[in-house]
């Protein structure tokens, strides 16, 4: 036995199978007596059969049967109704891919380490189609092997737990094995396109006092880029007397060096978790602690006005000659440090259960730039750049406290109530000034090519593809929660289960005051068949990032066919020249949920259908670029002017702009097979479905409501509702017999729209299946030989005849299984 403790309540939960080997023997309850502690404050074991809302769980074993590395790919392989697109878009939303569940960010999703609230990236995905704008948790800085398992809540739960919990809830639950260790090395790469990898995990454990522990877990991975999906180019260089240049032959032509996996990741995970009994009381603690180096291919560019094979290059004189004469691929440097540690004690007060604890995060990113220029300074520009640092941190604060009554229902009435203080803060510091300043550089115009194509004109000022962070930009924000909660819940028959829970939070900003709560019951009609559902309301309020994030950045506009580089400012929500926009200051998000599903279990087999439907109001999003020539144009620039930001195209902020109504279905199935002679199947079969579509668009604030202006565009509006596929489905065996064993999954991505602003430039991308197998042999009790492959079949996206002109696009952009093809590796695994 092992005990799991959330918020004061210690459940005696039945162990996980002992791992004898990578995949574990399939157990005949089909893990349906595994107790689960989120979603539920109660002293009473409840499963994932008869708990009130929908919930699943994952083991290690899913976890390590595979060759994907970070738990963003893992749980999106696993998880139906979760989603990553291939390429979010620019920014760090490049590098720290957004998440989508159940069609909606990653934002709507609270995610809880040992029950505790953990704490969200520093990086906003400021860039980002997908998801656009959200600050989530970013869980793949959590070691792989340090998870005993995941507990996945498909209901909103702000009224148990607080912002955030829209969507649902992940509890990341630390393995608390008291003794023996685990090597793990894994090895592989893509079928055609590099990608190399290289991961290797050790965990152990060890008895500490009498019934105590302490668990340490340490991963390092080495991810390289992979080759470019995009298709070459045909001429770098303008044509010489109409005949291609004669350096065209010692440059490579595969321009778009980001059109796939992009990125080279150095990442090291490491946690340790641990528990003391005192007595009648417990102590316990866990920290983890990550540091990751990204080096992310972003932006290519020529020193021609004639690149990409003749079509035009507006940028082309941000590309100069003297330091790169065949053009360059910038890249973005990411260097991050993040950790959390909790420390608490829990036990026993008279009829009382407490918990009390501390938990402490900082996710701390220094930003920087190589292979690029600052252009405005002319030929003695450097080409490495530090472009400044985004920090979060995040202080929690809990005491929590339950106990029984019994007041003659069939079993005793729980009461739990608790009080929580969370203090954070966010920082976007400066840059080094030649990240972002104007040089006052003006090409000559002195006979060459170049001169005589941009001679007399000054480039950009800043870098070239990125943006470092001026002091004008830079902004410090803190604030305080102080938030209290009660929850009830009781059997009132053996069959009838009712659960009530609210909650009051109180923010010292904008986000102000909030109130929650929720009802869930579960009816048995019969044995093994009940119907379960349950109403909440929720919340999420706008982050800190949200409210200070201020950035200046050269980008390339589409208006209409014509490419158009500008320079765009995206404006903290608070600032004057924002609300002499029209902005306002971001309020919190409110949401409505319903829920209502049937459960079935008899002998091996398990299914549960569940139906939601989430009424999220005042949704946080980015308006349109203000004062581009089509949307507001020299009257949008003049009030921006009027208020202090010169020297910029268009502007943007973050608004309380819309809301939106998600329904959808989650059905999942599981059998335990067991033959005689072919040895023993689990099967699953998991389906979602959701549509999400706006109910509502605010009209254009008065400041701009004579103007030509679109807040919020087509584009825009459609990433939210079509950009991620609405079904997807997922079919698994899990095999094993005798030393061996294979998990083997099939996955169905459904359809998705990649949306233009006008609708004859709208992509559809067809359904595909996705094949992923890992095979795994017992050499001995101690050690196991694993190999698989990741889209075994090297499935790529439906292919589209529109390219764009640096030969990217054929495949699109958010595919969720990527754009470079199938992945083979294999791995060794010694226990002891």
């Amino acid at each position: 036995m092992k005990t799991i403790t959330l918020a004061g309540v210690a459940l005696a939960a039945i162990a996980a199978p002992a791992f004898a080997q990578d995949a574990a023997p399939v157990a005949d309850d089909a893990d349906a007596g595994t107790i689960v502690v989120t979603g539920s404050r109660s002293r009473n074991a409840r499963t994932v059969a008869d708990s009130p809302v929908p919930i699943d769980v994952i083991s290690p074993v899913e976890l390590k049967a595979t060759g994907r590395v970070g738990l963003k790919e893992v749980l999106g392989n696993i998880i139906p109704s979760l989603t990553m697109p291939a390429l979010g878009g620019g920014g760090t939303s490049a590098s720290v891919r957004p998440i989508s569940i159940r069609g909606l960010s990653g934002d709507y999703l609270l995610v809880l380490v040992n029950g505790k609230r953990r704490h969200t990236t520093s990086l906003i995905n400021n860039l980002s189609r997908v998801s656009g704008g959200s600050t989530p948790v970013d869980i793949d800085l959590i070691p792989t092997n340090a998870v005993g398992r995941i507990e996945v809540l498909r209901d909103g739960a702000a009224a148990q737990y607080g912002s955030d919990a829209i969507s649902g809830v992940i509890n990341i639950i630390l393995d608390n094995a008291p003794s023996g260790g685990e090597f793990s090395s894994t090895a592989g790469q893509l079928y055609e396109k590099g990608g190399k990898l290289l991961q290797q995990q050790i965990s152990y454990g060890t008895p500490l006092g009498d019934g105590g522990f302490v668990r340490a877990a340490i991963e390092a991975k080495y991810h390289d880029r992979a080759d470019s999906s995009a298709e070459p180019v045909p001429l770098i260089f303008p044509l010489v007397n109409g005949q291609p240049d004669p350096r065209e032959g010692s440059v490579d032509h595969l321009i778009a060096g980001g059109y796939g996996r992009s990125n080279r990741d150095k990442i090291v995970n490491s946690s340790l978790n641990a528990e003391l009994p005192l007595g009648e009381a417990t102590l316990y603690s866990f920290s983890t602690l990550s540091y990751r180096n990204i080096d992310d291919k972003r932006g290519s560019y020529f020193p021609s006005p004639t690149g990409f094979g003749g079509q035009a290059n507006v940028q082309g004189f941000n590309s100069l000659p003297q330091i790169y004469p065949s053009g360059f691929q910038a890249r973005r440097r990411i260097w991050e440090w993040d950790y959390q540690s909790a420390l608490g004690v829990k036990g026993d007060l008279g009829s009382w259960a407490y918990d009390l604890s501390t938990s402490y995060g900082r996710d701390n990113v220094k930003l920087g730039a190589q292979g690029t220029l600052n252009p405005s300074i002319g030929p003695s520009s450097k080409t490495s750049f530090f472009m400044g640092r985004q920090i979060q941190t995040l202080w929690v604060n809990n005491a929590d406290l339950s106990r029984e009554f019994d007041i003659g229902f069939a079993e005793p009435l729980e009461l739990a109530v608790g009080v929580e203080h969370r203090w954070e803060k966010f920082q976007n510091k400066a840059g080094e000034p030649d990240s972002y300043r104007d040089g006052g550089y003006v090409i000559p115009r002195d006979g060459t090519a170049f001169g005589t194509a941009y001679g007399g004109r000054a480039p950009s000022p800043g870098l070239v593809s990125f943006t470092g962070t001026s002091p004008a930009d830079a902004n410090s924000l803190t604030r305080n929660n102080y938030a209290a909660y009660v929850d009830l819940s009781t059997n009132v028959t053996k069959a009838w289960f009712v659960g009530i829970a609210g909650r009051f939070e109180h923010y010292d900003d904008s986000a102000g005051d909030t109130v929650s709560g929720k009802i869930s019951t579960r009816l048995e009609i019969a044995p093994g068949l009940a119907i379960r559902g349950g109403v909440n309301t929720g919340f999420r309020a706008p982050s800190l990032a949200q409210t200070g994030f201020s950035t200046t950045q050269n980008t390339t506009t589409v208006i209409g066919t014509t490419r158009t580089s500008t320079t765009a400012k995206f404006l903290p929500v608070n600032s004057v020249a924002a609300l002499a926009l029209g902005a306002k200051p971001l309020k919190p998000e409110k949401s409505l949920n319903y829920t209502l599903g049937f459960t079935f279990e008899r002998g091996p087999a398990r299914l549960t259908v569940d139906a939601y439907q989430i009424d999220v109001d005042d949704r946080i999003v980015k308006t349109e670029f203000l004062g581009t020539s089509a949307n507001g144009g020299s009257a949008v620039a003049a009030i921006l002017r009027a208020n202090g930001v010169a020297n910029v195209d268009s502007a943007q902020f973050f608004t309380n702009a819309l809301d939106t109504r998600t329904r959808g279905i989650d059905v999942v199935g599981e059998y335990v097979l067991r033959t005689a002679s072919l040895g023993d199947f689990r099967l699953s079969a998991a389906f979602s479905y959701n549509k999400t579509k706006i109910t509502d668009v605010i009209a254009n604030p008065a400041q701009l409501a004579s103007l030509n202006v679109t807040l919020f565009g087509r584009q825009a509006q459609r990433d939210l509702v079509v950009a991620t596929p609405r079904t997807k489905t997922v079919l698994s065996s899990n095999w094993t017999s005798g030393r061996w064993h294979a998990l083997g999954r099939l996955t169905r991505y459904g359809s998705y729209i990649e949306s233009s602003n006008v609708a004859s430039g709208d992509r559809q991308f067809g359904a595909k299946w996705v094949t992923d197998l890992d095979v795994g042999y017992d050499v001995s009790d101690h050690v196991t030989l694993s190999a698989g492959a990741n889209n075994l079949f090297d499935v790529y996206p439906q292919r589209e005849g529109l390219i764009a002109a640096d030969g990217s696009g054929a495949y699109g952009n958010f595919a969720p299984f990527g754009l470079s093809g199938g992945f083979y590796y294999g791995r060794v695994t010694v226990r002891i």
